[in-house]
């Protein structure tokens, strides 16, 4: 019988250690896989990751990024880590695009509002060189905007434009409710983000980030079922996530001297 793993990934905070096991506990109880691991990386994925990858023991195993984009290191550096498991590693999107997420940014929103806003603002992080994050910034957007009770629905970035300190002066509406799109918490979104926003000034509400709301491990599931229907269909290789493991061969090393094994 194959036996599966899911590995789930994120940057290493606090707060992604308080959240993902919530998440991995869940699904552990949907007994979807034979087993789940929790993983964490700084700014040398590869060998951040490398002990913690070594435990995992399966003939399949399913990554699945909980963050809310592609940056370069789920485009780079996470998938030359996952070349050093020894199985068949079938690697998905992040969970930040599923469209479970938009409900959890609604339910964020309604938990923040002080009153009743009349505009919501998306903060994602954005990339100077990537589309990712702007792209699933303004699918969700698109999808509040039509689903959603905000007369207004807008988005700004951390590191492009429109930025994220223009968000006041961007929105039209007296009031806003402002979402980090965010997984997990980070110095970003808790120091960042909000001195940028000026919160002290008022008029805008600041949500937390998704965290370990119930739609994000919905988003997981779903990302699991999705690539085990396509490893057992021969379709897999034909994702872009695969593509990025099937390029992305591990260095010899990994900028500390020790050797690729």
């Amino acid at each position: 019988m194959t036996r599966d793993a899911l590995v789930l990934l994120s940057r290493d905070t606090p707060h992604a250690r308080e959240t993902l096991p919530t998440h991995a506990d869940r699904l552990a109880r949907r007994g979807s896989v034979d087993e789940i691991h929790t993983c964490y990386y700084g700014h040398e994925a590869q060998y951040d990751l490398r002990d913690q990858l070594a435990d995992v023991r399966a003939d399949r195993v399913f990554a699945v990024p909980m963050v809310a984009a592609h940056d370069r290191q789920t485009t780079v550096d996470v998938p030359a880590a996952l070349d050093r498991i020894d199985a068949a590693v079938h690697y998905g999107e992040p969970v930040g695009r599923s469209p479970a997420v938009t409900a959890a940014l609604r339910d964020r929103a309604e938990e923040a509002s002080t009153t009743e806003p009349q505009a919501l603002a998306l903060v994602a992080l954005g990339s100077s060189s990537q589309p990712y994050h702007r792209q699933v910034a303004e699918y969700h957007a698109g999808r509040l905007r039509e689903h959603g009770a905000y007369g207004e629905v807008t988005t700004s970035y951390v590191v492009q434009n429109p930025a994220v300190e223009c968000l006041r002066y961007n929105v039209d509406a007296d009031r806003a409710v402002v979402l980090p799109l965010f997984v997990v918490g980070s110095q970003a979104t808790s120091d960042d983000i909000p001195d940028r926003l000026e919160l002290d000034r008022g008029n805008l509400d600041y949500a937390a980030p998704l965290g370990d709301h119930p739609q994000l491990t919905n988003a997981a599931a779903a990302e699991l079922a999705k690539q085990r229907v396509l490893a057992e269909n021969g379709a897999a290789a034909d994702t872009f996530e695969q593509s990025l493991t099937a390029d992305a061969a591990a260095v010899a090393t990994d900028g500390r001297g020790d050797e690729h094994l």
